[in-house]
């Protein structure tokens, strides 16, 4: 009895290693959508998306060309307005310079001519005064003056930053580290209560009417802007005046600006300082009037009137 051979199976063909990314095959086999082959296709079809009849293509001629002159005509026109433009630009340099120039010399006019008042109301009121004329003129700030004294110096902390918010901020200043025009008031004040002679900020002398103001964050003497560091010096007695100051309520006040604001100050002694006149005095004198030249109900009063600096 004849045998018959086994049947083998060939059975179903190996998966794909792939075949449980399936989404990722579909995107990359059809990567561009049915919709937009087609209209590629459609325009392939077309020409192009070319203009096909004569009346488009004499459009779009007509169009290159209106914007080819357009261009050309700005071009030109910005080579023919350069020239103007630089000759109008050198005119107005020009007159910058000349006007700054003018002020300058008027400036300077109004320097010398200041300076020349001055003199001549120094000389008037050192022949005027008679035997005190020259006490006068040195309380007054007419004439410089030198001698021993001391030297106080006195600066906005290190570091000082424009914004606020500590407790000695103001309208006025911005930084608890800055010296103030407050500050410099009593620091004069005080000077002149421990004896000074004569005090000067900066160069600046001080006279009797002089004021200390401030302009925002900065600091005038008399309608003039200092910058620190402030140095003070001051006519008289050097260790005398530096002891008393220090002792006093204005020295103790310094003090305490240095150590809870760190505002930095040094005093020393100074064998001779100079101070300079004061720049322009107007001095009057009280005069007694006649009798009787007043109200008419008592004897004539004096009329008194105030030096400026």
């Amino acid at each position: 009895m004849s045998q018959q051979p086994p049947v083998r199976s060939t059975g179903s063909p190996p998966p794909r290693p792939d075949a449980s990314m399936s989404l990722l095959n579909n995107v990359m086999d059809h990567a561009l959508d049915d919709g937009y082959a087609e209209a590629s296709a459609r325009r392939a079809s077309e020409g192009g998306g070319l203009p096909r009849t004569l009346r488009a293509k004499l459009g779009l001629a007509a169009g290159l060309v209106l914007a080819a002159l357009v261009v050309t005509l700005g071009a030109a026109q910005a080579q023919i307005s350069a020239p103007v433009v630089a000759k109008e630009r050198e005119e107005l340099i020009d007159r910058i310079e000349s006007e700054t120039s003018a002020a300058d010399g008027l400036e300077k006019r109004i320097e010398s001519l200041r300076t020349e008042v001055g003199e001549r109301q120094r000389k008037a009121l050192e022949q005027h005064g008679g035997d005190q004329g020259q006490l006068v003129a040195l309380l007054s700030g007419a004439t410089p003056v030198r001698g021993p004294g001391v030297k106080l110096v006195v600066d906005d902390a290190k570091d000082t930053e424009e914004g606020g918010g500590g407790p000695r901020e103001s309208s006025g200043f911005a930084d608890t580290g800055r010296v103030r025009d407050r500050d410099m008031q009593r620091i004069v004040n005080g000077l002149w209560q421990a004896g000074a002679e004569a005090v000067a900020i900066n160069g600046q002398r001080l006279t009797a009417l002089s004021a200390i103001r401030a302009a925002g964050d900065a600091i005038l003497v008399d309608n003039k802007p200092l910058v620190p560091p402030y140095t003070v010096l001051a006519v008289g007695d050097g260790k005398k005046l530096s002891t008393t100051f220090q002792d006093s309520a204005d020295g103790q006040y310094l003090h305490v600006l240095q150590e809870n604001f760190g505002i930095r100050t040094s005093i020393s002694d100074q064998g001779e300082v100079r101070l300079p006149a004061a720049p322009s005095l107007i001095v009057r004198t009280a005069q007694p009037s006649d009798a009787g030249a007043g109200t008419g109900d008592g004897p004539g009063t004096a009329e008194t009137g105030k030096g400026t600096s």
